[in-house]
């Protein structure tokens, strides 16, 4: 069953059009990527789902529900929460009161603390830094702290836009890693944004290619990875 259906999705900034229509379902439990190079639309995508850019045509609906005209506040509050690209985290809040923010929406306190100490479970570093600024971690513990705080929201569908940004490859497979083990034993759905196509297609079970603000190819991950168009214009030297 899809959890997240966008149908025709067309966004401008201006009078720059970023998205031409795009058209991608999310099945309930499922990973599923989205590759293309720079400017193709991807990270376009996850703002209109997240209602940070509003969507000029096309619908987007979230298990039954359409978002189009809702706040990003009405978004999380409905299951949906998004790891932005650059982390963003708040460097000058610590470890701990990061982790607080992304539960900004709840009141179910005894859940938050269980979730809380979860996300320190997943990410023991985390745990060892409880008390440090957020901007005094490293580069991989800031987007391990940007996976957490976006956790606390208990998503349903978790937006993960370039988790592997300017991170050493064992730093990457070990965030990859954790994300496939939350996929699996929270059931918690992941669209993931990634110019890594190889480990991206490693974890998702489906993806799409996006070029110039349109779908280009959509297939299962195994068919992608052995897909000649996509190895020659986005694995290349990853393999």
């Amino acid at each position: 069953m899809a959890l997240l259906e966008l149908n025709d999705v067309q966004a401008s900034y201006g009078a720059i059009k970023a998205l031409h229509g795009v058209s991608i379902s999310v099945e309930e439990g499922s990973i599923v990527a989205v590759l293309g190079a720079n400017g193709a639309g991807k990270s376009t995508t996850l703002k209109a789902i997240s209602g940070a850019v509003r969507p000029t045509a096309g619908s987007i609906v979230f298990d039954g529900k359409e978002l189009n005209g809702l706040t990003p506040n009405q978004i999380v509050k409905l299951g949906i929460a998004q790891v932005p690209e650059g982390r963003k985290i708040f460097k000058d809040l610590t470890v701990t009161e990061n982790l607080r923010m992304g539960a900004y929406s709840r009141n179910d306190g005894a859940a938050i603390e269980e979730d809380f100490d979860r996300v320190l479970e997943l990410f023991p570093r985390l745990g060892e830094r409880k008390t440090q600024l957020g901007g005094s971690l490293s580069g991989g513990e800031q987007q391990m702290l940007a996976i957490g705080r976006g956790l606390m929201a208990r998503p349903r569908l978790l937006l993960l836009d370039e988790p592997s940004l300017g991170l050493a490859p064992i730093i990457i497979a070990d965030i990859f890693k954790t994300l496939r083990l939350i996929n699996q034993e929270q059931s918690t759905t992941m669209l993931l944004v990634e110019q890594n196509a190889n480990i991206a297609l490693k974890h998702a079970s489906f993806g799409y290619v996006l070029q110039v603000g349109k779908v280009a190819i959509e297939d299962t991950a195994s068919n992608l990875r052995t897909n000649k168009e996509v190895i020659e214009a986005y694995m290349g030297a990853q393999r």
